[in-house]
């Protein structure tokens, strides 16, 4: 195979991004072969788009017979993406879902045994992988040089959204057409983020949850969560969509330092000899160990969206190493579902999370909603600039 033939379902937000990034040539070795959308106006700015270079389908069974696609590209609401991934795993086709996921670890489990099966190439659409900052981060971490982590702290409140963003889809933003807020749209990034870096899944959790308190939506938008590691480390998680101006600061505190990420800069605070050594070491009471403050060089620039499309096509063609596989899509989810769960039963959640006790609540969820969505109308927005 020479080259990829990329089908893309969805042509929301991303998945025009993404069709326009291939259809462009940004993407070697992929061509856009074929794109799917159930809406009518996406449908036929697609063919005004791409003329008659690309199918159009608005059947998705007819999308995955076509013969004109090897991988596919899940751009859909995100209940969709397991089914969708499944069926295209069935057809013998290669994967690159958008986070998150899913919406429940239960079926993201499937989709991730159906991969296994089909021997297909498999990624996940965790764009801030590529970012050199967060793969110092990880690099810094895993060689050792921080130490044990002895706590996280990630306050992540600058994805601001108004009320127009949610009511741009009439999924957005409600339990039966999203399946969650803040903790599933948003924040996937830096909850793959979280684990990735620091190689660390929370043993249990302690979350709350406000639902609908800066926004007209059913689900969360503002998030405070505990978390607690095998190894006795302790984390913090804090998000919300409704601060302007927001904060966006990552701390790792390690036996041998401290890292933090704010403003897109790396701070090393550096110990001279590990704090575990010092402490056993030191007799004059008060005191602490010689600390140096380095600011880590980070060379490049992330490449997000692009960089992971090129690494999922250099991945089907040449076997390069994958940045975001596609199986490690539940790690994220397993923490936003345990926040959830956490928050609806007002208690701590073990991990791994009961996974039939989840979904039977987010049914209840569903069941039971009042909430009543404003309807303006779908629209397709820029997403430039603002991920």
């Amino acid at each position: 195979m020479s080259e990829v033939r990329v089908g893309i379902i969805g042509l929301g937000n991303m998945g025009t991004s993404h069709a326009n990034q291939i259809f462009s040539g940004n993407i070697p070795g992929a061509v856009l072969g074929a794109v799917c959308d159930a809406r009518q106006d996406r449908l036929d700015w697609a063919k005004e788009t791409f003329q008659d270079q690309v199918e159009v389908y608005d059947s998705v069974e007819e999308f995955f017979n076509s013969g004109n696609i090897d991988g596919v590209i899940i751009a859909t609401p995100h209940y969709d993406h397991p089914p969708l991934a499944i069926k295209a795993f069935e057809k013998g086709l290669h994967v690159l879902c958008e986070k998150p996921a899913g919406v429940y670890t239960k079926n993201v489990r499937e989709m991730n045994e159906a991969a296994e099966k089909s021997g297909k190439v498999f990624s996940m659409m965790f764009n801030q992988r590529t970012n050199p900052l967060y793969q110092k981060v990880r690099d810094l971490i895993v060689s050792g040089e921080l130490g044990e982590i002895k706590r996280t702290n990630w306050i992540i409140t600058n994805w601001y959204r108004s009320q127009s963003y949610y009511d741009s889809g009439s999924w957005r933003a409600t339990w039966a057409g999203e399946g969650g807020g803040v903790m599933l749209n948003q924040s996937p990034h830096q909850l793959d983020l979280w684990q990735w870096t620091t190689g660390l899944m929370p043993k249990r959790v302690r979350a709350f949850c406000s639902f609908g308190k800066y926004r007209n939506i059913e689900v969360e938008d503002d998030v405070t969560t505990y978390a607690e590691y095998e190894n006795g480390a302790t984390g913090v998680f804090i998000t919300s969509v409704g601060e302007a101006p927001g904060t966006n600061r990552f701390e790792i505190a390690g036996d041998r330092g401290k890292l933090v990420v704010e403003d897109n800069k790396l701070t090393f605070w550096r110990l001279r000899v590990s704090e575990k050594q010092f402490n056993e070491e030191y007799k004059g009471g008060f005191g602490e160990p010689e600390c140096w403050k380095i600011d880590i060089p980070i060379h490049g620039h992330g490449t997000e969206h692009v960089g992971i499309m090129r690494n999922w096509i250099s991945a089907i063609l040449h076997g390069t190493e994958l940045l975001a596989p596609g199986e490690e899509g539940i790690k994220s989810l397993m923490i936003s579902n345990a926040v959830y769960l956490s928050s609806w039963i007002d208690n701590w959640v073990e991990m791994p999370i009961d996974e039939d006790l989840f979904y039977e609540m987010l049914q209840e969820k569903i069941k039971n909603s009042t909430y009543e969505k404003v309807d303006t109308g779908d629209k397709t927005l820029d997403v430039s600039g603002t991920h």
